[in-house]
């Protein structure tokens, strides 16, 4: 096997073996061709090639998230690094790891006009778990010692010695980096300057370095009691949560928490926990509690007195707006994470894993008695009754659209969802636990979704979909510009000509400021992107057509396809914003 002529090409190369990061994603340069060379000659690793750095960086974003190890971005030195930031800030938010190893000029070529340089070190300040500027190598290039300023000693003999002292700093500092990522599931970034010549290999090892030594994560001993004192003095215990990895809840847990009938659990769609005794659709239930004449009594009867938080971000507007207006008297967040005081009321951060955090608070503490669930229950019955009744009344549209889509999922899928208001229709219908749901709501861009999803196929053994709107798909259009889009990919693009979005959010809706740069209505022709792309096209513009595209929508094949679903873009909202006020008209006495 080769190696790179340059100590710290190799040196970094070689550690991320030895932590057993394996996957990396390379976009193409010059300055990186140590880095590139290094990785692309050891058969450990599997290197992939996306040219567009933002679509690499969200790729690898999607393989983190199936596969559960932090994959290696590699990127030439300039502009290229910016394109990764999108991604970073949704690894730090959504606690994805992502290695990012950007080549970089000697700091001696910064700002002095040569092409392709930028201030690399510490752009990801405020969106990184860990970040270093790593030391120039001193031995491979003889510029180095010429240029590098009252850095470079005289003798020979100095100079073995500091390149020694650079390299353990190096290792020390690129280990560190690659725990951090590992332990605490967040991006890093290692910046490394390299000199020329830059394509040198041999074939031996120009240094040997050494891994350092991890202790697994550890949590300790929490103090609960503060918790515990609450939990049994309250009546009404409400949980919420929030985005979780498939299988992160055991069954055991959710029948402990659904017994209880002082015990509420909300769930998202992106939670992925699922039990009879819970609240999906958290929107579907307080929208029309909103529109009630009597919206104050059934809130405060609603209210929890105590709040437990799990997961990551929460997608409900409406949840938020509850919480922070009726407030509960303790918020507690339980996860190995931050703690985001989302409802102005937090009171303690249990840095524990959910599931063993429940298994043990629940037999320390007495079931509950108080009824606080029952009616809610029959609230839940009346919303998916009245959706049912809702959904045979209304026109062809999004929300229509979804109701035919997501219950005609084969089983077993992996469910990837772009946000705006895909996430957010979603929300609204059942997703059980057969699918596993994804969606990058750390930042909730809309760029990236379709990166991602192919990035996460190639780590999972399940079949992927992709849930899209024009916009977002549009947007992330080189998440195709790759030779990794597996044959069983498949997405749906619901079409409603623009940003659909902002015709169900409050203000005007009229006039061509409004069509023009917030709703941005579009009519780009999707089937010519997917015969550029190679993607099998369907279409459907009602019912009867999208019932028909189904059927052949799932069907094995040797391509990738992508099924086109037109949708009303005036109605849209209607329908959308008529379904809560026609649950608002049956909210039952029980409350």
């Amino acid at each position: 096997m080769m190696y790179s002529k340059i100590p710290l090409a190799h040196t970094l190369v070689t550690l991320c073996k030895a932590y057993g990061i394996n996957q990396v994603v390379i976009s193409p340069g010059s300055r990186n061709a140590p880095l590139i060379l290094a990785f692309s000659a050891d058969p450990f690793f599997e290197c992939f090639s996306i040219v567009d750095e933002r679509s690499a960086a969200f790729f690898a974003l999607g393989l983190s998230q199936s596969s559960q190890i932090p994959p290696v971005l590699v990127c030439t030195s300039g502009s290229a690094l910016l394109n990764y930031y999108p991604a970073v800030a949704e690894g730090f938010y959504s606690h994805i790891p992502l290695i990012v190893l950007s080549a970089d000029r000697p700091p001696y070529k910064i700002d002095i006009g040569d092409g392709q340089t930028i201030r690399q070190s510490g752009v990801f300040e405020n969106h990184i778990g860990y970040q270093v500027a790593l030391s120039q190598d001193l031995t491979h290039a003889s510029e180095a010692i010429r240029w590098e300023s009252g850095a470079v000693p005289q003798s020979s003999q100095a100079l073995e010695t500091l390149q020694k002292n650079r390299q353990r700093q190096n290792e020390s500092a690129i280990a560190e980096a690659l725990i951090t990522a590992t332990r605490l599931r967040l991006p890093v970034h290692l910046n490394a300057p390299f000199e020329e010549p830059l394509y040198g290999m041999q074939d031996s090892p120009p240094v040997n370095p050494t891994p350092m030594e991890s202790a697994p994560p550890g949590f300790g001993s929490p103090d609960w009691q503060p918790l515990k004192s609450v939990w049994e003095a309250s009546g009404r215990k409400m949980i919420l949560i929030g985005a979780l990895a498939p299988g992160h809840m055991e069954s055991d847990v959710l029948e402990l928490l659904g017994q209880d009938p002082s015990i509420l659990v909300f769930t998202e769609t992106t939670s992925n926990v699922h039990h009879p005794q819970f609240f999906p659709s958290i929107d579907s239930i307080l929208a029309p509690v909103e529109s009630s004449a009597e919206a104050d009594l059934h809130f405060q009867r609603l209210r929890p007195e105590v709040l437990l938080t799990l997961g990551g971000m929460i997608v409900s507007k409406k949840i938020k707006q509850f919480l922070r207006r009726y407030a509960p008297k303790a918020h507690w967040h339980i996860g190995p994470h931050n703690a985001p005081d989302t409802f102005y009321a937090l009171k303690g951060h249990i840095k524990m894993p959910a599931d063993d955090f429940l298994r043990s608070f629940l037999s320390k503490v007495s079931p509950g008695s108080f009824p606080y669930k029952g009616p809610w229950l029959e609230m839940k019955q009346v919303v998916e009754e009245g959706r049912r009744n809702y959904l045979e009344e209304i026109a062809f549209s999004d929300f229509k659209a979804f109701d035919q889509i997501l219950s005609q999922i084969p089983q077993g899928m992996q469910i990837h969802l772009a946000n705006s208001s895909t996430v957010r229709y979603s929300q609204l219908f059942r997703m059980g636990p057969e699918h596993a749901v994804y969606c990058n709501r750390g930042t909730s861009g809309i760029e990236g979704s379709t990166s991602t999803a192919v990035g996460a196929s190639l780590a999972s053994e399940k079949p992927t979909l992709l849930i899209t709107g024009d916009l977002s798909f549009f947007y992330d259009i080189n998440g195709f510009w790759n030779n990794y889009v597996r044959p069983d990919f498949r997405v749906i693009v619901i079409n409603n000509g623009g940003g659909g979005i902002f015709r169900i959010l409050p203000g005007t809706k009229d006039g061509t400021d409004f069509e023009t740069f917030f709703e941005t209505v579009q009519d780009r022709s999707i089937p010519s992107l997917c015969a550029a792309f190679g993607l099998e096209y369907l279409g459907a513009e009602n019912t009867e057509e999208l019932t028909a595209a189904l059927q052949k929508f799932y069907e094995p094949s040797g391509s990738p396809k992508l099924l086109e679903v037109k949708t009303p873009r005036k109605l849209n909202d209607t329908v959308l914003l008529g379904y809560f006020d026609f649950l608002s008209c049956r909210l039952p006495n029980i409350l």
